[in-house]
């Protein structure tokens, strides 16, 4: 027997597929939506199918658009020779945020990560390649988080960027601001001396 009426169930179970929802969250969430007037349940539904139809990766960098090349990948004035390599669009515009990156981005839509599953030829590696090969990138930033996957990710990718004759880089990960020696994680504290600089 189902926890609820059909109906109820069945948006509760559509809301439990997104990514990063439990249970709780999409019971709520289902219970919100019923909360709506008509016209914004239809504005609601519009507009997950307006996004759904409109929104594609950016045939260069990878990136979510619903335009015909992302507005990054458009401006005349980034650098273009300077490609920050991430692993989803969520990273694009956390590093946007910051408003120092001048570059532009290639987005890989996921890490290798054989335990899930995840292999390099499932991710958008084989468009980094060719796009370094053809388009005058004179450095690539691995910006991957610092997890297992993460650098087994930048380990793979500098491998195979090093012979194409391009600088390969990799974000600098360390203590933040604001924060304790004493609370530091071995790995934070070693990435913060192996990224040190001058001053």
């Amino acid at each position: 027997m189902a926890e609820y009426i059909e109906s109820l169930q069945r948006l509760v179970e559509q809301f439990g597929r997104l990514e990063g929802v439990g249970k709780k969250t999409a019971v709520r969430m289902a219970f919100s939506v019923l909360e709506l007037e008509d016209e914004e349940a239809e504005a609601f539904a519009a507009s997950i199918l307006d996004a759904k139809r409109r929104i594609h990766l950016c045939p260069i960098c990878q990136n979510l658009t619903d335009r015909p090349v992302c507005s990054i990948c458009e401006d005349l004035e980034r650098d273009q020779g300077l490609v920050c390599v991430v692993t989803d669009p969520k990273a694009v515009i956390a590093m946007e945020k910051v408003r120092e990156f001048r570059g532009v981005y290639h987005v890989l839509h996921g890490l290798i990560s054989p335990m899930n599953g995840i292999t390099p030829d499932q991710l958008k590696i084989k468009e980094l390649l060719s796009r370094v090969s053809e388009q005058g990138v004179y450095e690539v930033i691995i910006a991957t988080n610092p997890t297992v996957e993460g650098e087994a990710t930048a380990m793979y990718l500098s491998r195979l960027l090093g012979p194409l004759g391009v600088k390969v880089t990799r974000l600098a990960y360390g203590v933040p601001v604001g924060a304790d020696l004493e609370y530091a994680d071995e790995v934070t504290l070693f990435r913060a001396i192996e990224g040190r600089r001058e001053i």
